[in-house]
């Protein structure tokens, strides 16, 4: 790390109980290193709000019986081809599949996509994940 500053924290005991079971639960080495998580994961929730670049994975469970979903959900991906760089998809049974797209672009543009791609009926379940391309991020 360029320039390390150590600082202190004051907490409730309780609180700092709980932050340790944490710790050990995600495996952290240390206290320092989920703190630098935290404000990490805080920072890149924030970039999400701006205008900056973001990227992020969008999955969603469908039944592929429905009538058109499959041509629908198609569709849909090539109105967006400019932001969606990568799809996975995931035969789950005879009914399900999965879908799993990246994508990249202003963050609201990545909801946008998302939501055109969840509010189709016959998708049980989506969800976007948002993170940051890591240029912004120390």
């Amino acid at each position: 790390m360029d320039d390390l500053v150590r600082f202190g924290v004051s907490l409730d005991r309780r609180l700092l109980a709980e932050f340790d079971r944490h710790i050990r639960r995600r495996r952290y080495e240390n206290r320092s290193e989920a703190i630098r998580d935290m404000i990490r994961g805080n920072l890149v929730g924030e970039e999400w709000d701006d205008n900056k670049e973001t990227v992020g994975v969008i999955t969603f469970v469908y039944d592929h019986h429905v009538r058109d979903l499959p041509g629908k959900l198609t569709d849909i991906q090539h109105d967006y081809q400019g932001r969606i760089l990568s799809g996975m998809h995931v035969h789950l049974d005879h009914n399900h599949c999965l879908e799993v797209l990246v994508v990249k672009g202003r963050g609201a543009e990545i909801r946008k996509v998302a939501d055109a791609l969840v509010s189709v009926k016959g998708v049980k379940h989506g969800k976007l994940t948002m993170t940051t391309t890591g240029k912004a991020i120390r």
